[in-house]
């Protein structure tokens, strides 16, 4: 079953700067969302069903290690994935663990409040 590709508010202001900055990063996303829906457990796994992915973005020529970097949190018993930020490698070399962490507790706010019915993952 396809996953269901949701950008949080975050990754969109995020993804609309980096437009402006990069034209071919939108043919690259289309892509990248075709395949997320198809395997959404793609990059380096953080933990907690969370993964970082690496994109080459086309318009700076210069492959996957200097192109931009998604955070992804799954939602695997709704089949959906968050897409909760976006950074040009070039701008932020990593994700601190203190952001990471706040956007995580944000998504599962968000998620888990609209469907108080589901508890976190993990938890009995």
């Amino acid at each position: 079953m396809n996953y269901s590709v949701i950008p949080t508010p975050k990754f969109k202001r995020e993804l609309k700067r980096l437009y402006k900055k990069y034209p071919s990063l939108r043919s690259d996303l289309l892509e990248l969302e075709r395949n997320l829906s198809e395997n959404p457990h793609q990059g380096t796994n953080l933990g907690g069903n969370t993964f970082k992915i690496r994109i080459a973005i086309k318009s700076k020529g210069k492959g996957k290690s200097g192109g931009a970097r998604i955070i992804t949190f799954i939602v695997n018993d709704d089949h959906e994935l968050y897409l909760l930020t976006i950074f040009d490698k070039s701008e932020i070399e990593n994700i601190d663990d203190k952001t990471l962490t706040k956007l995580i507790k944000e998504i599962k706010h968000i998620v888990y409040r609209e469907k108080p019915f589901r508890k976190f993952p993990g938890s009995h």
